[in-house]
């Protein structure tokens, strides 16, 4: 009897010890780390797709001829530089014959889009160029804007006139208002 009784009580101590301590143990502590693992590879397949991806672009950017770049980048550039652009507006200004008297950011308030639907996002959020208005307010004849405008045209800054507001004189030299809006990537 006692020799049936051993096998039964180490068979009783191996349920006891899978249900207290294996059990517990494999379904817990170790699933969570088999978890992590699994995230962890699958962020490691993500960094390994990103880093084929930017070397992908890399290259391209680098058989990009380097005048074009640097054409495209002073044409669209990657931050706003206010005050460069309000150096280049007032030289070409002085250039055209026209006075600067007053360079100005209009608030970010106006500028961002609404949308007409009240459930719709605005799409500015959705785009990679960035836009802010500038108001500026010179004074000159008329061939003298024409000059501007046209420089303004040329430019190699991707600017808008958004509005224009000239105040009549009888002296043939006139006020102008202007809002431009300069554009530059995210």
């Amino acid at each position: 009897m006692n020799s049936r009784i051993l096998p039964i009580i180490a068979l009783i101590a191996a349920v006891v010890i899978f249900f207290a301590y294996v059990n517990p143990t494999w379904t817990g502590s170790i699933a969570t780390a088999r978890a992590a693992i699994a995230a962890d590879d699958q962020a490691l397949e993500a960094a390994k797709q990103y880093a084929t991806q930017q070397n992908q672009l890399a290259s391209a950017r680098d058989s990009i001829d380097p005048t074009d770049l640097s054409a495209l980048t002073r044409f669209l550039p990657d931050s706003v530089d206010n005050v460069g652009l309000i150096l280049d507006l007032n030289a070409l200004a002085a250039r055209a014959g026209l006075s600067v008297a007053n360079i100005d950011v209009v608030s970010s308030a106006k500028n961002v889009a609404r949308a007409p639907d009240a459930g719709v996002l605005p799409t500015a959020a959705l785009t990679p160029v960035g836009s802010v208005d500038l108001s500026l307010s010179a004074t000159g004849t008329y061939p003298a804007l024409q000059t501007f405008l046209k420089g303004i045209e040329q430019s190699a800054r991707l600017l808008d006139i958004r509005d224009l507001v000239v105040k009549g004189s009888d002296t043939g030299v006139y006020i102008y208002q202007m809002t431009l809006r300069l554009y530059w990537l995210r």
